[in-house]
């Protein structure tokens, strides 16, 4: 990054300072990620009975604004450039260009073991993958510049690194504002759940059903379900929620039992000596 800052204002291109503010990004969202998951493998308290397992999903949301704001910058300074062209050392913004693509994959390569089971590092593996491709746009800057001398490839390339970069910080925000507004997991068929709860033994109908996620790898299910006469509460909230983890993987479920709907009520007329006393139920 500091490579490319130094080389980028002396060949004065703003692929590179483009490139440079990405890898900026970078850091933040590394150091973001690094801390969350500090703070996310924390035992649960009295005060925060999850834990702080939230707090990776809020890095992740910041990482994906920060994304967005350096996309706005990269705009405003291209469209500027683009009016007003500026002389590039399209050779110096080769030979950085490349090297910082080698850094972004390497970096990519250690992300991707662990982007499976953490949005965070997922959020920070999307932010070194856009800034590869914004390493590819600048090498393209370069060669335009250096070969064909078209100056105004350096800033019209710094606009396609500004779409990648915000396409990335959207991804990331939509994931996480979806989480932080307890939507449903995407991967869930909420109506699907309700059926198979509903087919269990001993459940009549079920309502008030949420499901929700806290952080990655951990779904939460909540549902009232009316009992069918004769069934037990205890058994049945059991048999719900082991299908549940067979059927969908859910472990943290709690299955609240009612009692069965009461029955029409039927009036009888009493009498005593052939005299009506009341109507009772």
């Amino acid at each position: 990054m500091l490579i490319e800052v130094a080389v980028g204002l002396y060949a004065r291109s703003l692929a590179l300072i483009a490139d440079a503010g990405h890898m900026l990004a970078d850091a933040g969202a590394l150091g973001l990620a690094l801390i969350a998951a500090q703070m996310a493998s924390r035992p649960r308290t009295e005060r925060t009975t999850y834990g702080l397992r939230r707090a990776e999903v809020l890095a992740a949301f910041v990482n994906g604004m920060l994304l967005a704001g350096v996309s706005v910058l990269i705009v405003k300074e291209a469209i500027e450039r683009w009016l007003e062209p500026v002389a590039v050392n399209g050779r110096m913004l080769l030979v950085t260009a490349v090297l910082g693509l080698l850094v972004n994959l390497l970096v990519a390569w250690l992300l991707l073991r662990g982007q499976k089971d953490s949005i965070n590092v997922r959020a920070a593996l999307a932010h070194v993958l856009s800034d590869a491709l914004g390493s590819v746009g600048a090498i393209l800057a370069g060669v335009a510049v250096t070969w064909f001398g078209l100056v105004r490839a350096d800033p019209l390339l710094s606009m396609g690194i500004a779409v990648l970069v915000a396409w990335s910080g959207y991804r990331v925000l939509r994931e996480t504002t979806a989480i932080l507004l307890e939507g449903a997991p995407p991967d869930l068929d909420v109506a699907a759940v309700e059926r198979t709860i509903v087919a269990c033994p001993g459940v009549a109908e079920v309502h008030d059903l949420h499901v929700w996620r806290i952080s990655d790898a951990f779904d939460t299910l909540t549902a009232h379900v009316v009992l069918e006469r004769g069934s037990h509460g205890t058994d049945v909230c059991r048999v719900v929620a082991e299908r549940l983890r067979e059927v969908y993987g859910l472990d943290h479920v709690t299955i609240q039992p009612e009692p069965p709907r009461p029955d029409d009520v039927v009036p009888v007329r009493r009498s005593r000596d052939g005299k009506p006393l009341e109507t009772a139920g």
